[in-house]
């Protein structure tokens, strides 16, 4: 007859098994930050370039490494863009290639992207692809046509496992 410490100890260990079960397939997810999902573009053919790493200090959205935030964010370039056929960009804006912005889990990336395609809604000029996969979201920039586009969700799916 087991005594109620073992009985303890067994329902202890079963729900322990039981959280890292449900926590093992809780979908895709990624070591890398900003930067390195954008090298990791580059290196799946993607004609793209960094361009900033972002810190909270510089961050033009205010949401580096602050509550509901991402805990990195990056831009890039794509050849593809002709920056000389936009007005008022600066480095970094997503006219002129995109982001890639990092969270925590794939529920914050996806209500992030969430929010920005409702912008676009309101704003088309503001319009642009949202990609996620995991905690990972790839804004591209609406200059590229969508076949173009649709490469980096693609690659983002073999970058993200």
């Amino acid at each position: 007859m087991p005594t109620p410490l073992s009985l303890r100890l067994r329902t202890a260990l079963t729900a322990g098994a039981l959280v890292a079960a449900i926590t093992s397939c809780g979908g895709a997810s990624t070591d890398l930050d900003a930067a390195g999902v954008i090298k990791a573009l580059t290196d799946k053919g993607l004609p793209v370039s960094l361009t900033v790493t972002y810190t909270a200090n510089d961050d033009p959205n205010k949401l580096l490494g602050r509550p509901n935030g991402y805990t990195s964010k990056a831009s890039f370039t794509d050849q593809r863009v002709d920056a000389s056929k936009l007005v008022g960009v600066d480095k970094g804006d997503v006219q002129l290639g995109g982001s890639v912005e990092v969270f925590d889990d794939a529920d914050q990336a996806e209500q992030r992207a969430d929010y920005i395609q409702q912008i676009g809604k309101k704003m088309p000029a503001l319009g642009e692809y949202d990609y996620v996969a995991g905690p990972v979201l790839v804004r591209v920039s609406k200059e590229l046509p969508p076949d173009q586009a649709k490469a980096f969700d693609t690659a983002l799916g073999e970058i993200v496992e």
